[in-house]
């Protein structure tokens, strides 16, 4: 379907098909459950850390003004736990609703309307800013899977994707720039995503390979003390470096 709109009209840019997304598929409802197990936590925890705080500060304030701790308890603990709880839920409930909006509007893929291996992943996020990510297997440089605590307790994982272009770069980005969460055969997914990275280069070393680096063999010249010199340097960086 070709774009009409008045900037393809003026001639600004011509009118292209659509690029498709492929067969896209969605997060498993494991991740939903994931964000409202991790919301309600944190909301606890917040409640421990109020109220734990209330009564440490309520003893040492006693032991100093020789009030009665009991009574301070009684006065305003019960005070200090409700206003918590109201804090709370003031923002709890908004992302209980919120969450599987979200996860609803988080769409992923790999392969073509075809079946096919498409070039490149697709990644949809978004509710109120909808992003759309196409990003080309010949880029990246870095795939891996990841699964944490919270992860293993739903039985979901992460696929991390870094490229070229993002990691390292000027603005010292260091996380992986694209991640396909809530997956339960995350682990399928690498495999697969790294093997058709394996298409675009030879071997490729993954995050779990280490590439040692080998030492170019000096050239010898006869006779040349220049040569021996710089035999002489390398045996002393070995030995420097097996010591250290």
């Amino acid at each position: 379907m070709n774009e009409t709109n008045e900037e393809v009209s003026a001639g600004y840019f011509p009118a292209m098909e659509t690029i498709s997304s492929g067969k896209t598929f969605r997060p498993s409802k494991a991740l939903r459950n994931k964000y409202w197990f991790t919301a309600i936590m944190v909301a606890v925890a917040l409640w421990f850390i109020v109220i734990g705080s209330v009564y440490g500060m309520s003893y040492l304030i006693s032991l100093d003004e020789g009030w009665s701790h009991a009574l301070f308890i009684s006065q305003w603990l019960g005070f200090a736990s409700y206003w918590t709880i109201i804090a709370n839920l003031v923002w709890l409930i908004p992302a209980l609703i919120g969450i599987p909006v979200y996860i609803n509007s988080i769409e992923y893929s790999v392969i073509s309307e075809s079946g096919e291996a498409s070039p490149e992943i697709y990644v949809r996020k978004g509710i109120i800013n909808i992003t759309k990510k196409h990003v080309p297997f010949r880029t990246v440089t870095n795939i891996s899977s990841r699964a944490g605590v919270f992860d293993r307790l739903f039985r979901i994982g992460n696929v991390e994707i870094q490229t070229a272009g993002y990691s390292g770069g000027p603005g010292g980005q260091t996380g992986p720039e694209e991640k396909l969460e809530g997956i339960k055969a995350f682990e399928a997914l690498t495999r697969f995503v790294l093997g058709e990275l394996r298409k675009f280069r030879g071997p490729y070393a993954t995050a779990t390979e280490v590439s040692v680096p080998q030492e170019e063999a000096v050239v010898r010249i006869d006779g040349s003390l220049d040569d021996e010199i710089l035999l002489a340097i390398r045996d002393i960086r070995e030995i420097l470096r097996t010591k250290l």
